[in-house]
């Protein structure tokens, strides 16, 4: 079963998370923000799964515009992405219930205001309009000065800037906020949570495996940190993240209700042997920011062609936007990351070109081959 949890409760619209609340499952609409008809039907199709909270991104005005259209014609409590552009907490902040930003994504703006002053302006918009917030780091997107401070590797600096950024809010005053720390590895979201939570029990927080990729092996990542978590007494919401079709994201509200239910009853999978071992392919769920539908397909494929290497300890990560795509694909032995018309290859940081999205996959078994005879 799952203990207590020692979080305090918050409120997002009427919806409780933490404490002794049921826990939450969430999801994040798969289309362009700006598809105003489709992002209408992704939330209602995830409403229909069982969608607790239903997450859309905004980058730009256009897409600010868009979300205005969509609030009115659904009253699914929604949390707004704000990706790397926090100036538009302001704007987007009566058409929504909760805002999450992500701390290595502040410097990107304005570099010479303090990130501090950049916090208390989403805290501000936040406060007005009665909104939660979520503060969400990635492993991925970590902002530079605690790689610097911390090291690239290991759990230190992804739970530091949580922390650093909960002990900002506080000073605030603002205390209905939760606190996610994501990465593509479950054995380092288990670390990283169990730490955060140690040092701060009473920030409620919100699990996931980011880049978890394709069933069934991004089901298997996410159900491994899942168990061990929950099991622990850590996570008040959660959100499983699966590279799938559009019209199958509500697979991940229902993956995320019967892993809640199978630890409730003292239900626990075992991991397939040497799970770890071998090839191992990471894609981020197809969410609004992806820029080319084709991207879906395009981690499939993947997949596919790649399997003859299944023996080789590599990482292939295949990311669907410009967003996550540049950073996120760093720690990749191999990399894809999905623009509009093109394919940016990488070699860990190194960039190995850009091709169309018929070019690319013999591009990929080159480099792909070339790792193998050095290996």
């Amino acid at each position: 079963m799952i203990p207590p949890r020692r979080s305090r409760t918050i409120r997002i619209r009427d919806l409780a998370v933490g404490g002794e609340a049921p826990i939450a499952v969430q999801s994040m609409a798969a289309t362009p923000t700006r598809d105003i008809e489709a992002t209408v039907r992704q939330v209602e199709l995830l409403e229909a799964a069982g969608a607790d909270l239903v997450r859309i991104a905004v980058d730009s005005e256009a897409d600010v515009e868009a979300l205005a259209i969509v609030r009115g014609r659904t009253r699914a409590l929604l949390s707004v992405d704000l990706q790397e552009n926090y100036r538009l907490a302001a704007t987007v902040a009566p058409l929504v219930d909760k805002i999450r930003y992500n701390p290595g994504h502040l410097h990107h703006h304005e570099k010479s205001k303090p990130v501090r002053e950049k916090v208390a302006m989403i805290v501000g918009a936040a406060r007005e309009h009665g909104l939660a917030l979520r503060i969400g780091v990635n492993a991925g997107s970590v902002a530079p000065e605690y790689k610097d401070r911390f090291g690239a590797e290991g759990v230190e600096a992804i739970v530091r800037s949580a922390l650093d950024h909960c002990a900002m809010v506080d000073e605030l005053g603002f205390t209905d906020y939760v606190v996610s720390i994501k990465d593509s590895d479950p054995r380092l979201v288990v670390d990283a949570n169990v730490a955060f939570a140690e040092a701060r029990p009473d920030v409620p927080l919100h699990l996931g495996v980011t880049e978890a990729g394709m069933p069934p092996d991004g089901v298997i990542k996410t159900r491994i940190a899942f168990e061990q978590l929950l099991s622990r007494g850590i996570g008040d919401t959660l959100r499983v993240s699966l590279t799938v079709p559009f019209d199958d994201k509500g697979q991940e509200i229902e993956v995320g209700r019967a892993i809640l239910a199978d630890v409730e009853a003292g239900r626990f999978r075992s991991v397939p042997p040497n799970f770890f071992d071998g090839l191992n392919i990471i894609a981020c769920p197809s969410c609004s920011r992806v820029e080319n539908t084709r991207f879906i397909d395009l981690a499939q494929e993947v997949k596919e062609v790649t399997a003859y290497a299944e023996d080789h300890d590599f990482t292939i990560a295949v990311m669907g936007c410009r967003v996550n795509g540049p950073g996120e694909t760093d720690d990749a032995d191999l990399g894809l990351w999905c623009g509009p018309n093109h394919v940016n290859l990488k070699r860990g940081e190194e960039s190995v070109g850009t091709y169309t999205y018929d070019e690319i996959l013999p591009k990929l078994r080159e480099e792909l081959d070339r790792l193998i005879a050095k290996s």
